[in-house]
C-alpha cells in the first residue's frame, strides 16, 4: 500500500465481481472503465467468472449426447479468445490509470476449464484458466478456486474471494457467521451487506453484484424467473491500520453517479 491517494487514504481498489465474457454487459464495462479513470486506484481486483465459459460446461449437455471433442475444442478457442480480448481492454484502461496491483480470483465458471484439461489430459493446446488468460504475463496475483481461508487473498482487514461457500436468501449473513471476518464477494450476482459487532468491534459481509446482461436469452436456464441481480462494483479505501471503507457502486442501465459526476455508456 503505497499510493496516496487522499488525505489520510493511503490506498484504493476498484472491485470487480463476475462478468461472465462472452455474456458481460458491453454498458457496465464501459462505465467500470470510466470509473478506473476517474479513481485511478492503487489496485484492481477481480472476484471471478471473469469467463462464462459454456464451452466447458458439463450443463450444456444434461439433456442431450455430447459431441465429439473436435467440437467443443472449437468453442473452447473462441471463448478463450474472447475472453482475452476483454481483460485486454481492462488490462488497457488499468494502465491508462497508473494502477498498480491486479489481482484475479478463480470462481466456479473459470474453474470449469480447469476440470476439463483434468477429464483431458490427453488433448494438445487447450491449458488451465490460469494459462489460457496469460495472467503471469500480464501481471496479475492469482488466488484459486479451492484454497485454503488462510490463502485467501486479504488486504488489510478485509478478506476477498469468489463467494460460493455459503448460500442462502441471507448468504452475506452466513458468510459473516461462517468466516467471521469482514469479507466481499461476488457469485450470487445481488447486492447485499450484512454487519455484526464481536467483542473486537463490527465487521461486515458484502455480496457486490455482477456485471452480467440480466435477460433471459443469456439465463435461459432461470427460464425466465425474475432475479434480484444487480449491475454493480466496489470501491474500498483503505487508511494506514489496514482499516477500510466500502462504496458499492450501483450501475443502472449503463448509468451511475460518482464522486459528483454522472457516467453514461459511450453507445
Amino acid at each position: 500500500m503505497t499510493k496516496k491517494n487522499d488525505k489520510g487514504v493511503v490506498s484504493r481498489y476498484v472491485v470487480v465481481p463476475d462478468l461472465h465474457i462472452p455474456l458481460h454487459d458491453p454498458k457496465y464495462l464501459d462505465v467500470l472503465f470510466q470509473a478506473i479513470q476517474i479513481v485511478k486506484p492503487t489496485g484492481y481486483i477481480n472476484l471471478g467468472d471473469i469467463g462464462e465459459w459454456d464451452s466447458v460446461s458439463t450443463w450444456q449437455w444434461k439433456r442431450k449426447k455430447r459431441p465429439p471433442l473436435e467440437y467443443q475444442i472449437s468453442a473452447i478457442e473462441t471463448d478463450i479468445s474472447e475472453v482475452n480480448a476483454t481483460i485486454n481492454l481492462i488490462d488497457y484502461y488499468c494502465d491508462k490509470a497508473g494502477v498498480e496491483e491486479k489481482y484475479q480470483i478463480q470462481g466456479n465458471h473459470d474453474e470449469w476449464l480447469d476440470k476439463f484439461v483434468v477429464e483431458n489430459p490427453y488433448i494438445d493446446g487447450i491449458k488451465s484458466f490460469e494459462q489460457v488468460v496469460d495472467l503471469k504475463m500480464r501481471g496479475y496475483e492469482y488466488y484459486p478456486f479451492i484454497q485454503n481461508p488462510s490463502e485467501m487473498l486479504k488486504i488489510g482487514k478485509l478478506v476477498y474471494y469468489h463467494g460460493h461457500s455459503f448460500g442462502g436468501t441471507s448468504h452475506t449473513r452466513m458468510h459473516l457467521l461462517k468466516m467471521g471476518c469482514n469479507v466481499m464477494y461476488g457469485h450470487w450476482h445481488d447486492v447485499q451487506q450484512y454487519t455484526l459487532t464481536h467483542i473486537d468491534g463490527p465487521k461486515s459481509a458484502w455480496s457486490i453484484g455482477c456485471g452480467k446482461k440480466m435477460t433471459a436469452k443469456e439465463n435461459s436456464w432461470l427460464r425466465g424467473g425474475l432475479v434480484n441481480w444487480t449491475h454493480a462494483f466496489a470501491i474500498v479505501d483503505y487508511f494506514e491500520d489496514g482499516s477500510f471503507t466500502t462504496h458499492v457502486i450501483m450501475v443502472i442501465d449503463g448509468r451511475t453517479s460518482l464522486w459528483g459526476e454522472t457516467l453514461r455508456a459511450r453507445e
